[in-house]
């Protein structure tokens, strides 16, 4: 299943040129997936309390089209691969039917020395109710 949030882009987000800047979309990802983990009941404050962080591992970004000013946006994402100490968060920005940008980060487990860990089974779990495949659809 993938998990959609709305947003309307502010002026700040915007480059001289009237477009949004290309680095936002990566914190656009970042706010979609964190929704996504709240939505299913794994904010990133309860991953702290379990003793676990996820810190990004890779990133990638595809533009096939620009956002300006006072859009309303549609950021998606959803998982489409994880182990046991991985995950890869695919997300989209939209305009309305009009895919912006697709992405993906690929999130690590660590605990707080930093140490590479396996994902607890809370989040295991978790990793469950996001997986998606688009190609599912077709």
């Amino acid at each position: 299943m993938y998990y959609e949030m709305q947003y309307r882009v502010p002026y700040a987000d915007t480059d001289q040129m009237g477009v949004v800047y290309y680095a936002n979309y990566l914190e656009y990802f970042e706010r979609s997936r964190t929704e996504m983990f709240r939505q299913i009941g794994m904010p990133y404050s309860q991953m702290e309390k379990e003793g676990f962080f996820m810190p990004v591992a890779e990133a990638h970004c595809k533009y096939m089209g620009s956002a300006h000013y006072d859009d309303l946006l549609t950021f998606r994402a959803y998982i489409s691969e994880y182990s046991r100490v991985r995950v890869k968060i695919v997300s989209e920005v939209r305009r309305g039917d009009e895919l912006l940008v697709r992405g993906y980060v690929v999130l690590g487990c660590v605990n707080s020395n930093f140490k590479i860990i396996r994902m607890p089974q809370s989040l295991v779990d978790c990793c469950e109710k996001c997986f998606y495949d688009p190609e599912a659809d077709k």
